[in-house]
């Protein structure tokens, strides 16, 4: 472990010796580890390779070589490295080979390839759906159009080592804050950078941090937004589990700024390995000097508390989270009069931030306010995070410039729909989002562009669906989840949205009316413009740009009892084409309704009176023979 640093000078000379340091490994081999990953079994692959490497001779421990040793080989364990679909990931530096789905029977053969042969194991190697080997990461598509800044060293560090955040430049940024910059001049060059929120909403940042910083009212707060629940989403654990130093450098800077000394992370009890990650570097921080009683030997004193949240969604609004904090229900607080940079936890000036926007500070500090308008739009600069899911080849997490397309993002990074479906849309900003059609995928993704189409920014889920998806029922999907989410206090929120997902599940069922588009409509814009806070706000925006972008399904629902994706129950009908079906029985032995019937190697029918439309003989048959009317 690192002496305690004793002055912001002596941060520069912890950077040189860290990297220094770490530079005495001549190779290394990095093993993912953030949550999808560890699900695969990837810190049995990480401790199969340390035992491989040891008995090989091979292997240096990180502290040999802060003592001055040089290793031939190393091996760690890493946060994610975003390719989530192909996980299990396993790099190679420095030559940057990227090994995919590995397991630990597989450890052995890399180790023996890389060091006796000095190639490469191919089966390991990702294939773009085309069929050429990508060895490197500059190579796999998934990488090529990313501009990754708060992820930048995320997947390449050791998460549980501060040493490695040193040796990438860490807290340089909050020391050069504290012996070059007064408060205000933080706020300045935050204000001047344009950095906006990626918690939602794209509140000015520095503006956010000005208002807390005029507040009068004592003590001050600063609170890192961690209550990340959106379905699909996993842009803020990602980043507390690879990187958490980059949040705890981002929250001492904020503090700085604005006069804070305590600071509270809120983060989801179901984020475990956020949690551990991040109570690790709280601790090593302390000791470093970098956290709590005047840091860096100056006289500012500034710590952080863990405060795990119980996996309400409305805690993701600002007052329900500090009321959770303080103890009570989490329900949002009517603050007409006031912000919580005005009165927050515990009724004294709270600065409230999204993790990224915090992970965003140092960057700008170290980086200037050049560097980061230099990149994304005027009204959007920077990068944006987007979890990037659903009916796409390429899943995972990315990082992109502001400005970028959708149909980059799409069918670039993301390579395309698979198994020969069409896209259909995408589905931004979460539960609260919006869904946009094909037209629209050379919209550039910013702030502004997507409030304009309908959609948001939101925390940056992103779900792309094919031709196979029903969009009324998309919608429904998405309201049930934000009516289930809501807390109630308010009417247009609580009944609203009740009222909306029942006409919805009727259209859905068949039973629709003529009226409902126009009562669906009428109904969203009230509960937009009534609700106490942006739960209700922005929980319409699936229906309404539904409404906008694919009204024709909902005519076809309630004009014409039919659903054109064939996925609603009540409005389709499973047949079997006879001259594309062989008989092969699959369809039949696995139907639960025993509603298929035939002879073994003759066309098979269905029984429409049995059939409980469960789509079992759809998903099973492999000729194409089952269809939908």
């Amino acid at each position: 472990m690192l002496n305690r640093i004793k002055s912001p000078l002596q941060v520069a000379d912890v950077v040189r010796e860290c990297g220094e340091a770490l530079g005495r490994e001549k190779s290394r081999f990095v093993i993912c580890a953030g949550t999808g990953c560890v699900a695969g079994g990837s810190m049995d692959v990480f401790r199969e390779f340390e035992r491989l490497l040891k008995a090989k001779g091979l292997y240096g421990d990180v502290q040999l070589l802060f003592e001055g040793h040089t290793s031939p080989v190393g091996v760690i364990f890493s946060g994610c490295y975003g390719f989530c679909q192909v996980g299990p990931l396993v790099q190679f530096q420095p030559k940057g080979i990227i090994y995919t789905k590995v397991t630990v029977q597989d450890v052995d053969e890399i180790i023996k390839t890389t060091f006796e042969e000095d190639s490469v194991v191919e089966r390991l190697l990702y294939r773009k759906h085309d069929g050429t080997l990508c060895p490197t990461e500059d190579e796999v598509p998934f990488y090529g159009k990313q501009k990754r800044v708060i992820l930048a060293e995320c997947g390449h560090i050791n998460p549980e080592d501060i040493r490695e955040y040193f040796a990438t430049g860490g807290y340089q940024a909050l020391a050069s804050a504290l012996s070059k910059m007064d408060p205000d001049g933080v706020i300045d060059i935050i204000s001047r950078s344009g950095l906006r929120g990626r918690g939602g909403a794209g509140f000015p940042a520095g503006r956010k941090m000005a208002l807390a910083r005029e507040s009068q009212g004592g003590r001050k707060y600063v609170i890192c937004n961690g209550d990340e629940g959106d379905p699909g989403a996993f842009m803020d654990r990602s980043v507390l589990e690879a990187n958490p130093h980059s949040v705890l450098e981002g929250m001492a800077i904020a503090a700085y700024a604005i006069g804070a000394d305590k600071g509270y992370i809120y983060v989801r009890a179901e984020y475990p390995l956020a949690v551990t990650r991040i109570d690790i570097a709280i601790d090593q921080a302390r000791r470093s000097g970098v956290l709590g009683k005047g840091i860096m030997g100056t006289d500012f004193d500034f710590d952080v508390e863990v405060f795990q949240g119980a996996g309400a969604f409305i805690c993701g609004e600002a007052t329900a989270l500090i009321r959770s904090i303080e103890g009570f229900r989490g329900s949002p607080e009517m603050t007409l009069s006031y912000y919580p940079t005005e009165r927050g936890l515990w009724g004294k000036p709270t600065l409230l931030n999204n993790v990224k926007t915090l992970a965003f500070i140092p960057k700008i500090i170290a980086n200037g306010v050049r560097w980061f308008t230099g990149m994304g739009t005027k009204g959007s600069p920077g990068t944006a995070v987007f979890a990037l899911t659903g009916e796409v080849r390429n899943n995972g997490l990315i990082e992109v410039p502001m400005g970028i397309t959708l149909r980059e993002i799409i069918f670039d990074i993301g390579e395309g729909v698979p198994g020969g479906r069409e896209f259909k849309a995408v589905q931004i900003g979460g539960p609260s989002g919006g869904c946009l059609p094909r037209e629209l995928l050379d919209i550039e993704v910013d702030f502004d562009s997507l409030l304009d189409a309908g959609a948001m920014m939101g925390s940056g889920g992103m779900v792309v669906v094919d031709d196979t998806t029903c969009m009324v029922d998309l919608a429904r999907y998405f309201l049930a989840f934000t009516r289930m989410e809501s807390c109630g206090k308010c009417v247009p929120c609580r009944i609203g949205t009740k009222r909306m997902l029942e006409m919805l599940t009727r259209i859905c069922e068949g039973k629709g009316e003529p009226e409902d588009v126009g009562r669906l409509e009428e109904l969203a814009l009230d509960i937009k413009e009534g609700s106490l806070c942006a739960l209700g706000g922005t929980a319409p925006n699936p229906v309404l740009t539904t409404l906008r972008y694919f009204k024709d399904e909902y005519e076809a629902h309630i004009h014409e009892k039919r659903c054109p994706a064939g996925l609603c129950a009540n409005l389709v009908t499973f047949h079997i084409d006879s001259e594309k079906c062989n008989g092969c029985t699959v369809c039949a032995r696995n139907c639960p309704a025993d509603a298929i019937t035939g002879e073994k190697k003759k066309p098979h029918v269905i029984d429409q009176d049995k059939c409980i439309k469960c789509r079992e003989c759809l998903s099973r048959c492999r000729f194409d023979a089952v269809y939908t009317e």
